[in-house]
């Protein structure tokens, strides 16, 4: 196989592996009614289906560095893959609440190895151009959130309920895995590094700054997907209605998570899009739950800016750091960190539901969440940002 088509098929088994990071969280959301009655839980207890993987996503991030210096990206992608649709069918076939829980960690275990996988894999196969390959994998990460927040109610319908439609989800991440193995065959053979263990830049301000926003961006992002069906269910909207709104906020972020970063190489570097793209995810956000007569338009708008925000956002640690190893070490810390602090945030905005009585409290933390991340990211030094054109 030439280079060129070596690269062609290492970016498509890329943009087949990002398929299978979202689902197990975004097809959650529109079930959520439906698994609460089923297992007799608490709002609070079910948001841990959607905190739990994105805490994983932060926990095994640093992990992921090491298994691929130790065992290759490639390997430890597999890896990842495997767990999400191993577990994913456990879970769906667990009897009681608890159980279903414990198995969740399974997955985030593999959602977490292959999200910070991701930004190795585009360094190993197109270190020349980070914003096009980060821009194939967040592509393919919102296509999957789309296409899960679409079809999970129907597929419940049609395959006898929540359960059913989990376990057609994580077989199509086994089938993933498959493509992926099959993809990355012909890419070049693993070295492994005399360090394995990546050094966190700990003191680093700029990599704090990058936790910060990861955290407040996803805090909103997970936030929304667990609740935003809820809260428009609380509004008189069907579960099907809920779900297409869920699904339009994930559709625009599709083009926009390769759309973004591309134009961000080429017009005004990154500092300028990452602001105003955060500053249109706040603003969508605010609509929500202000005015919600305008939700098709305000999920629009928020998803085009996620998945603008997003895609870049993943594409600094390439811009900061030039080596490998210092990639995974930033990367391990902003995923670590970032992840880890958007965790609660399905749970303590399912505490805040049971608090309140209402979900318009739960999406007002959201707005505020992405308040606080315009404030961020305007303060990021522009020294930084000197591979981005910042």
């Amino acid at each position: 196989m030439t280079k060129r088509g070596s690269t062609g098929a290492a970016l498509s088994g890329l943009f087949l592996a990002a398929l299978a990071l979202r689902p197990q969280i975004v097809g959650v959301g529109p079930l959520i009614d439906e698994i609460q009655e089923d297992l007799d839980a608490s709002h609070a207890l079910v948001g841990l289906l959607g905190t739990i993987p994105v805490l994983c996503m932060g926990l095994f991030a640093p992990l992921a560095a090491y298994l691929s210096a130790r065992l290759g990206t490639r390997r430890a992608m597999t890896i990842g893959l495997v767990l999400i649709g191993t577990f994913g069918v456990l879970r769906a076939l667990a009897p009681g609440a608890w159980l279903v829980v414990l198995l969740t960690w399974g997955v985030g275990l593999g959602m977490g190895l292959g999200n910070a996988l991701a930004p190795l894999a585009v360094r190993e196969t197109v270190p020349e151009r980070p914003a096009t390959g980060t821009g194939v994998y967040t592509t393919g990460i919102q296509l999957g959130s789309t296409i899960s927040a679409a079809v999970a109610v129907p597929l419940a319908g049609l395959l006898g309920g929540w359960r059913g439609a989990l376990i057609a989800l994580s077989v199509a991440a086994c089938v993933v895995a498959l493509a992926w193995t099959v993809l990355e065959r012909g890419g070049e053979a693993h070295v492994r590094p005399a360090v394995l263990v990546p050094r966190l830049p700990w003191r680093s301000r700029t990599a704090w700054l990058l936790v910060a926003i990861f955290a407040c961006m996803g805090s909103a992002y997970y936030g929304l997907n667990a609740w935003l069906p809820d809260a428009y269910g609380e509004r008189g909207w069907s579960d099907e209605s809920a779900g297409l709104l869920l699904a339009a906020m994930n559709l625009t972020a599709i083009p926009c998570s390769f759309l973004v970063p591309w134009l961000s190489d080429r017009h005004g570097g990154r500092r300028p899009w990452l602001i105003g793209m955060s500053i249109v995810f706040a603003t969508g956000a605010v609509g929500l739950v202000a005015v919600p007569g305008a939700a098709y338009f305000w999920a629009l708008l928020a998803g085009i800016s996620q998945g603008g925000a997003f895609a870049l956002v993943m594409t600094l640690p390439l811009d900061f750091e030039s080596t490998r190893e210092r990639v995974g070490a930033l990367v391990g810390l902003m995923l670590g960190g970032g992840y880890s602090l958007a965790a609660v945030s399905p749970f303590v905005l399912g505490a805040v539901r049971d608090v309140t009585g209402s979900f318009d409290a739960v999406l007002w933390v959201c707005a505020a969440f992405l308040v606080v991340m315009v404030g961020l990211v305007n303060v990021l030094p522009r020294p930084a940002l000197r591979y981005a054109g910042g």
